[in-house]
């Protein structure tokens, strides 16, 4: 039987290499997306090529909306585990973060993904094991100056695994985060060659991490061989915050 997983902001840099990796992994997936439809498109593409009896279905859903949710649940069958990895970022002092951004970055990393999974419960409780995993961030646990509303949405990601994973374990659902450090995306961008260097000096293994590494790290804890692990946040950072 095939064995299908949602995939939040597939087309993102980490959602895309989840995507390729749990897809070589025997993974049919929903692939989801806001307005990256050419990007999906191109994934899709090669994803069939490589895995012609997995199946990848293209689901859109704007998650800045508050009905986002909403949206998206009536395009989902089949499910055994959900990945929430969309990605919405901003960068500025509180005093310079308008309402607007402030909505959307609750909208995206909490109220959306918490909506879902109560829309969507009622599939995961089907399966004989179930997994919930969420994108958290570094910034989550430690915080950062300038990216204090996107830290706040983290924290409470972070704090939403370790309750809902005691909610559902009677029902054989994992949930479980992994915070990543910094990983070499566009929503690094905005730094210079000069603050990425002083960011490395930081970081024990002094290098950016890649989007691969967290990928490995969704296909291990959703593949059966961590289902003793639920509630965790795990850190994958490199040794930059410990």
């Amino acid at each position: 039987m095939k064995k299908y997983a949602l995939v939040l902001g597939a087309s993102g840099a980490i959602g895309s290499a989840i995507c390729r990796r749990l897809a070589a992994d025997g993974w049919s997936l929903y692939l989801h997306y806001n307005q990256g439809i050419e990007k999906i498109q191109h994934l899709m593409k090669e994803l069939t090529l490589d895995y012609a009896d997995q199946e990848f279905i293209p689901v859109q859903s704007d998650f800045t909306d508050i009905g986002g949710a909403e949206t998206l649940a009536p395009q989902i069958f089949g499910l055994n585990a959900v990945v929430f990895a969309s990605g919405h970022a901003y960068y500025g002092l509180i005093e310079d973060t308008p309402v607007d951004e402030m909505d959307k970055l609750w909208h995206v990393h909490v109220q959306n993904p918490i909506r879902l999974l109560a829309l969507l419960s009622g599939k995961l409780r089907g399966n004989e094991v179930s997994y919930c995993l969420f994108i958290g961030s570094i910034w989550g646990e430690a915080g950062s100056a300038g990216e204090a509303v996107y830290s706040a949405v983290k924290g409470a990601q972070h704090s939403f695994v370790k309750s809902y994973a005691k909610e559902v374990a009677y029902n054989r659902i994992r949930v479980n985060a992994i915070a990543p450090g910094f990983i070499e995306t566009e929503m690094n961008n905005h730094l210079s060659a000069e603050e990425k260097s002083r960011v490395f000096e930081e970081i024990p293994l002094a290098r950016a991490g890649e989007a691969r590494d967290v990928a490995n790290m969704v296909a291990f804890y959703i593949s059966g061989q961590a289902d003793y692990v639920t509630g965790q946040i795990i850190r994958v950072n490199g040794g930059w915050y410990i």
